[in-house]
């Protein structure tokens, strides 16, 4: 384990303009959904002990800030904690915070985020007299929240919200598979010293080459990266990608090409905010054992998955719920009819 403030780690940086320090690689709160309450537990110590200070959940996320609370509220002095709301009116965010503050054991959260601002319509709302904002200012006024920032997937949609509110911090999608932030909303962030957190850094547990890829986030103007970790060996790999955050030579960026030419732009980030499935597909999983079949070739590993799963990509019943729910819109019903359709003539090929 790498021990906390290890020499050689960029671990005292500024998150914008908010007086937080933190380590440049921080957690995201999606993955310890899945792990037992023993599991998640010693995954958080381990990401303490390894230096990790920034750690983010959201109120959607179902049992990951009491997940968190459990362990951070033992080290509250020593870590930052943020979360985000759905909830777009004032009353029902102060709400939400209340509920977080429950769950994740503690009497102030660092920094509290109106999550996935992703059109016109939503920021008019939160931004409105009773809307979100003014119920984030209240309860930073009453002392619950300490910093208010905003999360989207849409980098025109986020400018708007920094014209229009002083957020003190960002939560955009980066990774080289992800570049549309980078030429305008980023350094436009970094002139107005609003903190900026990358979230999906690894697109989703897709990307295999993330050494690389951490290099370049990190040399785009971030502050953190957030990758969501359900093992130690996956806390070990991301906080010792800092040990070297040197620019990418072009025989590296080719590298990276490649990786985004393999995965093309329909691939699943795994953020699950397409669940649950009404016809209860396992989506995210669908589309990692999709992942494993053809591009890691693991076929017969992913049919013995297949036969154990209760529902599978042919119990799709194109209702359409996940595509509105996904923040990249991605045609789940169709990315699943052709999988299977795929699946289905390669295994009749090797008879």
């Amino acid at each position: 384990m790498i021990e906390k403030n290890a020499p050689g780690l960029a671990n005292d940086v500024p998150l914008g303009a908010t007086g937080l320090r933190i380590l440049r690689m921080g957690m995201g709160g999606i993955p310890i959904q899945r792990l037992s309450v023993t599991q998640s537990d010693r995954i958080l110590e381990n990401a303490i002990g390894a230096g990790i200070n920034f750690f983010d959940s959201a109120r959607i996320y179902t049992d990951s800030e009491s997940k968190m609370g459990r362990i951070l509220s033992r080290h509250r002095g020593d870590v930052i904690i943020a979360s985000k709301s759905f909830s777009r009116e004032a009353e029902k965010i102060l709400q939400d915070i209340d509920a977080s503050l429950k769950q994740l054991q503690t009497d102030y959260i660092d920094l509290y985020q109106c999550h996935n601002i992703a059109s016109e319509s939503d920021l008019a709302k939160a931004l409105a007299a009773d809307g979100a904002v003014a119920g984030l200012v209240k309860a930073r006024e009453k002392g619950k929240i300490r910093h208010i920032g905003l999360s989207g997937h849409k980098p025109r949609i986020v400018k708007m919200a920094l014209a229009q509110f002083p957020f003190e911090t960002i939560q955009i999608p980066c990774n080289f598979m992800e570049t549309d932030a980078l030429a305008d909303l980023v350094p436009q962030a970094r002139r107005r010293q609003v903190g900026i957190i990358a979230m999906k850094p690894i697109g989703g547990g897709n990307i295999r080459e993330i050494q690389l890829n951490f290099r370049f986030i990190f040399n785009q103007g971030i502050d953190v990266a957030i990758p969501g970790m359900d093992s130690e060996v996956q806390v070990a790999e991301n906080v010792a990608a800092l040990a070297d955050l040197s620019p990418l030579t072009e025989a590296e960026i080719a590298n990276l090409q490649n990786e985004k030419n393999r995965l093309g732009d329909s691939f699943c980030r795994r953020c699950e905010y397409c669940m649950p499935c009404p016809q209860g597909l396992p989506i995210s999983f669908l589309h990692v054992l999709k992942n494993y079949y053809f591009l890691y070739d693991l076929k017969d590993w992913v049919w013995e998955r297949i036969n154990s799963l209760a529902k599978t990509y042919k119990d799709c019943a194109v209702c359409g719920e996940c595509v509105k729910k996904c923040p990249y819109h991605l045609n789940m019903p169709e990315i699943f009819r052709e999988t299977w359709e795929k699946m289905l003539a390669d295994k009749a090929a090797k008879k």
